[in-house]
């Protein structure tokens, strides 16, 4: 028993033991730097997904995450082409929108339980302060023009000069009547003029964004505020382009301001807006609303489109016209009174 012999074997036995303790180490080691790896992906995966999720969000299925969508009411010719452009939409943000938007059968109601609403024109036409023989007159002149704006075998160039004829006749006769501009509130409030369903919410939303709203009519101007106004939903960051009337010191109507407004010359009302959308550089990013062909044309005084969506609706001849709506609007609503799929859009965007 040599103990240098002893002591030999216990050296080589200790060299073992910490060669195994190297190995633990080294194993150890190893075991934390793959536990890292693995949680580096795993933050990794889970930062992927909800980036997924975030562009998913971002950019919704029409029929799996807007239900609005799915009404009967609902028409789109190239939905692929509407997601992208609502993506856009959204991806902008509320710093970059606007809304473009017409008023008469639009923001207001076509009908109500089977009866006809009124526009701007039609509320003054149907009031107290006009004679029954003006009024007679006022009813004929829209049966004979209301046919031809309609028509859908005419072109807009066909229609365009009846309509100056059937507006520069209509507000002769207003100006004959004299009109009191204190009367306008009770007018308004004696009226069956409704705003869809829904206004509430699309106004108060966009005034609490500060989204700018250009509301481009062929009405009457100071109707069209009156109704807005007494809806509670004028609100600063709405303009109104309409035809206004014009009166005299005592209040009554002498004539109407400016240049005619009507349905099928809104292009060169928005060219001559142009210094308002200048103001709105940045705001490249629109919603259009509008019920006519001529509607179409709102946003021509936009320099700096991005993205536009173009919502159309239609309230009459819908066999004969819907082809031409689908070809022309993004997003046509057929007889569709509220504003249901705008502001599932704007929810998106906000």
């Amino acid at each position: 028993m040599c103990p240098a012999g002893r002591g030999g074997a216990g050296a080589v036995h200790l060299h073992r033991q910490e060669a195994d303790g190297q190995e633990d180490e080294d194993h150890r080691d190893a075991c934390m730097q793959a536990l890292r790896l693995w949680t580096l992906f795993a933050t990794c995966a889970v930062a992927v997904g909800q980036n997924q999720g975030q562009k998913n969000q971002e950019c919704p299925k029409l029929n799996a995450q807007m239900p609005e969508f799915q009404k009967k009411t609902v028409h789109i010719k190239d939905p692929g082409r509407v997601e992208e452009i609502i993506c856009g939409l959204i991806k902008g943000g509320a710093a970059k929108l606007q809304i473009i938007t017409d008023f008469d059968m639009t923001l207001s109601r076509f009908s109500y339980n089977g009866k006809r609403c009124p526009t701007c024109h039609n509320i003054i036409d149907n009031c107290k302060l006009i004679t029954e023989e003006c009024r007679k007159k006022l009813l004929q002149l829209k049966e004979t023009y209301y046919a031809i704006e309609i028509d859908p075998n005419l072109s807009i160039e066909e229609k365009y000069p009846y309509m100056v004829e059937w507006y520069n006749k209509s507000h002769t006769l207003l100006i004959e009547q004299g009109l009191q501009k204190d009367k306008f509130a009770a007018i308004v409030r004696e009226s069956d003029v409704m705003l869809k369903e829904g206004y509430e919410n699309f106004f108060d939303k966009l005034n609490e964004h500060n989204i700018p709203v250009f509301i481009f009519s062929a009405g009457i101007g100071d109707i069209l505020e009156e109704v807005i106004h007494q809806a509670g939903v004028y609100h600063s960051n709405v303009k109104v382009v309409s035809n206004f009337m014009d009166f005299d010191e005592n209040g009554v109507l002498k004539g109407f301001k400016g240049e005619l407004i009507h349905v099928y010359n809104k292009h060169d009302g928005a060219l001559k807006n142009t210094e308002y959308f200048k103001q709105l550089k940045d705001n490249s990013n629109i919603i259009l609303l509008g019920d006519s062909q001529g509607d179409l044309s709102m946003a021509d005084g936009v320099a700096n489109v991005e993205h536009i969506l173009k919502i159309g609706y239609l309230n009459d001849k819908v066999d004969e016209l819907l082809e031409k709506y689908m070809d022309s609007y993004d997003i046509v609503l057929v007889k569709d009174e509220s504003l249901d799929v705008a502001n599932s859009i704007l929810q998106k965007i906000l």
